[in-house]
Formats: C-alpha cells, structure tokens, sequence
C-alpha cells in the first residue's frame, strides 16, 4: 500500500525569514528567527510538529492531516527572501508569500472565480518546493484558490 502524504511547510513566515520592512528605504535585515523558540509565529491547519533545532525551524508532517503552515504573526509589505531549505524527497512543501489566513469563513474573487474560503484556511501564492522529478521548486501554485 503506497501512502502519500502532502505537506506544506512553513508558509508565509519562513519566506519572511528575513524579511525587510519597506525595502527601499531601509537596509537593516529583519530576523523572523530568534534562533530558540517559535515566538512570533502561529500554526494553521493540519498537526505537523514544528520545533527550532540548530537555529533552524523543524517540521515533521503527520500523516493523513491535512496540509500544515507555520506563519508569522505579522503582516509584511516588501521583503527581500533568502531561504535555505532541506526537505524529505518524498514530501510536496512550498513557502507561502502574501497569503492570508481568516478568522470567519469569506468569499473572494480568484482568477476568475468566486472561491468559499473556510475560516482559518490558508491561501494565497505558494512558492513550490517540489523534489519530485517533475522538479516544480520554485513555480507558483495558488494555494486554496485558483490552484497552478
């Protein structure tokens, strides 16, 4: 029996990892990651643990859950992103990028559709991490909208 399991770690916090406010005007990097603890940032969705290890944020999935994301608490406008990355070969992951995440459930308009949006559903754009050999890493799949 072949089991899959699909899962989306960190998300609109990890890209943020270092995250710059306002960009243009200011140089001073912004750490997302005080390198202990998981402060500042909120789980949505599945169960899949996460943890701080080395410095680095952990995820480990928990199979037959739905998707999970880690997300800051904050609300960013521009940033500049530089990540690395490290995920089991068989897992579909991504980092979310201007994605939300409501309290009540909303309808929206979506590439050319009116999507439900159930409260605490994340979505929004997902830059993939794909270690498949298809090899997506880096495309843009709209996550819990209009879809790739």
């Amino acid at each position: 029996m072949k089991r899959q399991t699909t899962f989306v770690m960190l998300i609109a916090a990890v890209l943020l990892n270092t995250a710059v406010a306002n960009a243009a005007e200011k140089e001073d990097w912004q750490d997302l990651l005080d390198g202990k603890t998981l402060h500042g940032w909120v789980q949505h969705g599945g169960k899949a643990a996460y943890r701080v290890e080395d410095g680095e944020i952990v995820g480990s999935t928990v199979p037959n859950t739905p998707n999970s994301f880690l997300c800051t608490e904050k609300t960013f406008g521009d940033f500049i992103l530089e990540l690395d990355f490290k995920v089991d070969p068989k897992l579909n992951s991504g980092v979310q990028i201007r994605s939300e995440c409501f309290d009540e459930p909303k309808t929206i308009e979506a590439g050319g559709k009116t999507i439900k949006i159930p409260a605490g559903r994340v979505h929004g754009y997902q830059v993939e991490i794909d270690p498949s050999p298809r090899a997506w890493t880096a495309g843009i799949y709209d996550e819990g909208r209009a879809g790739g």
